[in-house]
């Protein structure tokens, strides 16, 4: 992945809806996306191999193999004694908050860097569908220092975000490093001037303010 401006390997994120994002200690060495296909056989039974109706494409499915290692002193000079006080972060993304009104666990983005390819990887939005706590290393005590995670995030798009998606009066834009309404505009309208239709849309309190890996709904113009 690109460095971020200071020139530092830029670090994956992971943003809970309505919360601040968190910052993996390491970044991760791999990960993988698993995408469904479905068919469904015949019924029939005088055939040697069933004939297949295709029944759809599933979500994907985001695999994260996290590190974490506190018996040293962390990248800003804190000492964490316990491991879990990173790990537990994770766990949360699997409950429900008391005063959630959607009753479930929070939409996550998972930004990475800057990806170039036509259909990215990152920003990643999913929910949490499994979690594989492995602690390796442990104090005298039995205070645990080191941990691996396996995080899976299913791809999670919500009623208004696919209207979105099919509405041809509506197209998005995901907010990359260096993005700003203005340059948005530019590209959308071919008139920079027009930022504050999008800001409105979106109802951006600070529009100099970007999220990276927000998606922005930019609307078409006649």
């Amino acid at each position: 992945m690109p460095p971020d401006i200071a020139g530092r390997p830029a670090k994956l994120k992971i943003t809970p809806q309505g919360q601040d994002p968190i910052e993996v200690q390491f970044n991760p060495t791999s990960y993988s996306i698993t995408k469904p296909v479905t068919y469904t056989p015949s019924p029939r039974s005088d055939l040697n191999v069933p004939l297949l109706t295709f029944a759809g494409g599933g979500g994907r499915t985001l695999t994260l193999n996290l590190f974490f290692d506190v018996t040293e002193p962390t990248a800003d000079g804190n000492k964490v004694k316990d491991v879990r006080d990173l790990t537990n972060k994770f766990v949360a993304l699997t409950r429900i908050k008391r005063d959630n009104k959607k009753k479930r666990p929070p939409v996550c983005v998972i930004s990475w860097g800057r990806d170039s390819t036509a259909n990215p990887d990152f920003p990643f939005s999913g929910v949490v569908t499994n979690l594989v706590q492995e602690f390796t290393l442990f104090e005298k005590d039995g205070t645990p220092v080191r941990a691996r995670l396996t995080v899976a995030f299913l791809e999670f798009k919500g009623w208004e975000e696919g209207q979105r998606e099919s509405d041809p009066e509506f197209t998005t834009h995901v907010v990359k490093r260096g993005d700003t309404l203005s340059s948005i505009a530019a590209t959308a309208y071919n008139d920079p001037s027009r930022w504050r239709l999008i800001a409105d849309t979106n109802h951006l309190d600070d529009p100099r303010q970007l999220q990276i890996g927000r998606a922005l709904n930019i609307p078409k113009t006649r």
